[in-house]
């Protein structure tokens, strides 16, 4: 009964400081925004009347204007061309790539450590299948195209946001991307890379050799043992069905597809959602369900790993004892960073355990070898290396310095390539 009580007050614990947290990424965001867009404001006045972007009228600040960047306000957005690779960073849950929530960088600013990288904005809820696809019209261009058999059983919209242009157009055998995923984000890369390698996208010769190193960050790799609610659906629900479009262009769940606006379906509309009678959360086509074991378990057993391609995986671990028991505590898998058990971040586990190398420090595994699960486990919460880079002091920059180091001077297939920043030295 003491452990009952114990593991009820851990969770509201636990659920307390995930909203909090949530709380604290945005409000922070639009205090960034509202101080950025008031700063130039002031600037602009000195010299000109400010444009019309910068003002909401009567002289109010803008938030959704201050918070897009230059291609969510119609400008062409990043293309890079073929050599070397770029990198892409994946956010996990609730995550957000560039454009969203101002100026805040979901990465903390490891962005800025290499010229040729991108960020994506995926689904922040949406399931692992439907931000893969996402991912992969994101890099190649053209329409979302979440799949016939998909969309009929999940009961949405087959098609999605068009990109007029891809950020990474020449995407091929030839000219292949690293990938670095946090959290979730790792297990949409793996999802991607196995529809690249079953040839899923229509109109595409694609293949496994797309994808040159997959980097997972405290990766979902196999589901975990804390997946909760929190109570979060009505709050999605109500945020998606009242479809505030400022709001949305600030911050979006990513379920579109799914039609649920007032505009759409009108209040009995909101009352199905509710009910659980439609809606992502009817059909268990969200990010929960997949981060679960069992979900996992469903989603591992068609995944491989790849022979030509570079895996590296680092996993977190934050656990104290308190009165002999290890806090956050889980009764399967003990060791945990407080959202994922250590276990599931280190490798492919279930159903069968993929090869894989235990490594104390990056140079011990080179020279790297493709089709390996190199994994190594740090120090650290789930997100300590993500949103504030101050929290993780100098550990920041020998991670992030190490990850790219690795996708620019070890994991190639032919010869190394040249780095963009020693290009012009």
């Amino acid at each position: 009964m003491a452990r009952f009580i114990f593991n009820l007050m851990e969770l509201g614990v636990s659920a307390a400081v995930h909203m909090l947290f949530g709380f604290y990424v945005f409000s922070s965001a639009v205090a960034a925004d509202l101080s950025q867009a008031a700063v130039a404001s002031g600037s602009l006045l000195l010299r000109r009347p400010a444009p019309a972007t910068a003002s909401a009228g009567n002289g109010l600040v803008d938030v959704a204007a201050a918070g897009q960047d230059d291609e969510q306000r119609g400008a062409a957005p990043v293309v890079l061309d073929g050599s070397p690779p770029p990198i892409v960073l994946v956010h996990g849950i609730f995550g957000f790539g560039k454009g969203r929530l101002g100026g805040l960088s979901y990465f903390a600013g490891a962005e800025k450590k290499d010229d040729r990288v991108l960020v994506p904005d995926l689904g922040s809820l949406t399931s692992i299948h439907d931000r893969a696809r996402e991912l992969f019209y994101y890099l190649k261009g053209g329409q979302v195209d979440y799949g016939e058999e998909h969309s009929k059983a999940c009961g949405h919209k087959r098609f999605g946001r068009i990109y007029d242009t891809g950020h990474y157009p020449v995407w091929d055998e030839q000219n292949p991307v690293h990938f670095v995923g946090h959290s979730a984000g790792a297990q949409v890369v793996r999802v991607l890379h196995q529809m690249l390698a079953d040839k899923a996208f229509p109109g595409h010769d694609t293949s496994e050799d797309w994808v040159l190193s997959l980097t997972s960050l405290s990766g979902a790799l196999n589901g975990t043992t804390r997946t909760y609610y929190d109570g979060m659906l009505i709050g999605v629900i109500l945020y998606d069905w009242l479809d505030i479009p400022w709001l949305k262009n600030y911050y979006n769940f990513g379920f579109d597809h799914y039609e649920m606006s007032r505009r759409k379906v009108g209040f009995s509309g909101l009352v199905d959602l509710l009910l659980g009678h439609t809606g992502p959360f009817a059909s268990r086509d969200w990010i929960l369900p997949d981060l679960t074991i069992q979900g996992a378990l469903k989603l591992n057993s068609t995944l491989k790993t790849f022979p030509n391609t570079f895996y590296f995986s680092y996993a977190t671990k934050r656990t104290r004892k308190l009165f002999g028991i290890t806090v956050p505590s889980d009764e399967d898998w003990e060791d945990n960073d407080g959202a994922l058990n250590t276990i599931s971040m280190t490798h492919p586990r279930i159903p069968i355990e993929h090869p894989n190398r235990f490594v104390q420090n990056d140079s011990d595994c080179h020279p790297l070898q493709p089709g390996i699960w190199y994994y190594k486990i740090i120090d650290g919460d789930h997100i300590l290396f993500i949103i504030n880079r101050e929290r993780a002091g100098v550990q920041f920059d020998l991670l992030y310095d190490g990850i790219f180091q690795r996708c620019r001077k070890h994991a190639f297939r032919k010869s190394p390539p040249t780095v963009p920043n020693e290009a012009n030295q």
